[in-house]
């Protein structure tokens, strides 16, 4: 049965955050609130958290996981960038945008995509996902929370609850965040390509 924590969308509650991090740290896979939707959580040190988002979500090994940052120096960690890419993501961050960018030695080989070696990454614009990476002091790996069998998709913590209690050990809900999931743009050829139309703007990397 996963813990529930209700918290406040604007200014989360420290204890709060400080207890869902420690649970993160003990290999925990949470559900909790970005700028663009919900997501699945967990942390980088995870041994399980992938495997059980796949099964969740029925994903293969194909499936670009996200790297959840707090801010761009910790974004830089994890993603090799040129001079192009780092200013004009720069420009767009924090924001509803994921970028698939060459993986850095930092992430662990089953997080990358298997055969291109690139990993998403993002910072995202709520101040709820913020503290939690902050306080975690690394990245989030995560997964957009869609559901193939849900008729609507779920956009308030407590029916994440209702539908995952089973799956997850911990749900933050910090009130309805919508179900559009970010804009992806995949930066890995060296430039700009809009994969998938979201939340963020697309015009400014067409």
């Amino acid at each position: 049965m996963a813990r529930y924590f209700d918290v406040h969308p604007l200014n989360p509650q420290p204890r709060t955050i400080a207890q869902v991090a420690d649970m993160l740290r003990d290999d925990a896979l949470i559900a909790y609130p970005t700028d663009s939707s919900y997501a699945f959580g967990c942390s980088l040190d995870s041994h399980t958290g992938a495997d059980r988002i796949r099964s969740i979500r029925h994903l293969s090994d194909k499936h670009h996981f996200t790297l959840v940052c707090a801010d761009f120096a910790q974004l830089g960690q994890f993603v090799m960038l040129d001079n192009v890419a780092f200013r004009a993501i720069k420009a767009a961050t924090p924001g509803a945008y994921t970028f698939i960018l060459p993986a850095t030695k930092e992430v662990p080989r089953r997080f990358a995509h298997a055969k291109k070696k690139t990993v998403g990454v993002r910072i995202p614009d709520h101040p709820v996902a913020l503290a939690l990476v902050r306080e975690l002091g690394g990245p989030l790996l995560s997964s957009t929370l869609l559901l193939d069998d849900a008729a609507d998709q779920v956009t308030d913590g407590w029916q994440i609850k209702e539908s995952l209690d089973h799956v997850l050990d911990a749900v933050l809900d910090a009130g309805d965040c919508g179900t559009e999931p970010t804009t992806v743009v995949d930066w890995s050829s060296g430039s700009p390509e809009v994969v998938r139309v979201g939340l963020g703007d697309p015009s400014r990397f067409e």
